[in-house]
């Protein structure tokens, strides 16, 4: 949270726009055959040939998703790579590029965008995308950024959010609520700070939840993993606006209910203790936070048995007609009506 003053700046009208274009994006390398052209034409040419396309695109503005008094520019780049790349798994595809759109005002030097271009490139190289192209310009608001991210799949391969049915299992990969308690342990450490700039926070108790937050990782992996397990899922979605709200999305747009068992939620020990230092109750946080970026989605319930005990998987509840609704059972066995407060983004400022 220490700035340092001593830092080379270089100012970005002495490249210009198509400087800094040719600036941020040296040394980029491409990997995939489906990239005939990438960055340096008018634009990128993709060749799928017999592979659907899936198109997804996510806009980052600062002070409404992000805060970089406390959110590194490394750390920005990739989770913007990271919360597109997820959009692309979601679907059950391959991730294979992505566009990169800045708009920054003058109080970012060169070595600012350096630092962010070095995020989204450790992204890039991690989950095995090309980057092809973007767009830079001024803002007189700080720092937006764009990123459009690509991906392949074959036709029987894809998942949408409207195949659920009654009696489906409901899967969640991961644990939930840790990233939205990061963001609170940052927003609170913001506020020290503010009183006292000396003052230097102790994290270590809190390294995974930060780090669910300022880094967090798509599940590239489950495509491959149910292939393994030759499970093909019948709905799926991300978990970016938090658990109740996805399991509404798929529930409305497959035309079924869903009960979700509070018991059944994976949360992890050191977001447990944080919700007890902060007084926050735990479920409340797990199935509102948002930011997880696991991966919700529906099976058959004959699909049981391939992923019991597996690590990755943890069935949740189940799909009913959608005469039942949406609902929380308790611990208590009490039936709670399900409702979508993850966060919107018109109504509320969050980073």
């Amino acid at each position: 949270m220490i700035e340092d003053k001593n830092q080379q700046r270089t100012d970005l009208g002495q490249l210009g726009e198509f400087g800094l274009i040719e600036h941020l994006t040296q040394n980029i390398e491409i990997k995939h055959s489906s990239t005939l052209t990438g960055i340096g034409d008018d634009a990128a040419v993709l060749d799928f040939k017999d592979k659907k396309t899936v198109i997804s695109t996510d806009l980052l503005v600062e002070g409404v998703h992000f805060d970089l008094g406390y959110v590194p520019l490394k750390h920005l780049g990739y989770k913007a790579v990271v919360v597109n790349v997820s959009d692309i798994c979601a679907m059950n595809a391959k991730p294979t590029q992505i566009t990169v759109s800045i708009a920054v005002s003058n109080r970012f030097p060169v070595e600012a965008l350096d630092e962010l271009y070095d995020g989204i490139k450790l992204a890039a190289k991690i989950y095995d995308v090309d980057i092809v192209g973007g767009d830079t310009t001024s803002s007189q608001k700080g720092m937006i950024l764009s990123i459009t991210a690509i991906g392949e799949a074959d036709a029987d391969e894809l998942v949408y959010r409207n195949g659920a049915n009654d009696n489906d299992l409901l899967v969640v990969t991961g644990d939930v609520g840790s990233a939205y308690m990061g963001l609170q342990v940052l927003e609170r450490e913001k506020e020290v700070f503010k009183v006292n700039p000396n003052n230097q926070p102790d994290l270590d108790a809190y390294t995974y939840l930060i780090e669910r937050q300022l880094k967090p990782e798509a599940r590239k992996d489950i495509k491959e993993l149910l292939k393994a397990l030759e499970i093909q899922p019948t709905a799926m979605i991300d978990i970016s606006d938090g658990l109740s709200s996805e399991i509404i999305h798929i529930s409305k747009a497959s035309g079924v209910g869903c009960n979700l068992y509070e018991e059944k939620i994976p949360i992890d020990p050191q977001f447990i203790n944080v919700c007890e230092e902060f007084n926050i109750d735990s479920t409340t946080v797990a199935i509102n936070g948002g930011e997880d970026y696991e991966l919700l989605f529906t099976i058959k319930q004959s699909d049981y048995d391939k992923i019991k005990g597996n690590p990755n998987f943890t069935v949740i509840g189940h799909m009913t007609p959608e005469s039942e609704g949406t609902h929380l059972i308790t611990r208590a066995n009490t039936k709670i009506p399900l409702k979508a407060r993850g966060w919107n983004s018109l109504t509320e400022n969050k980073e």
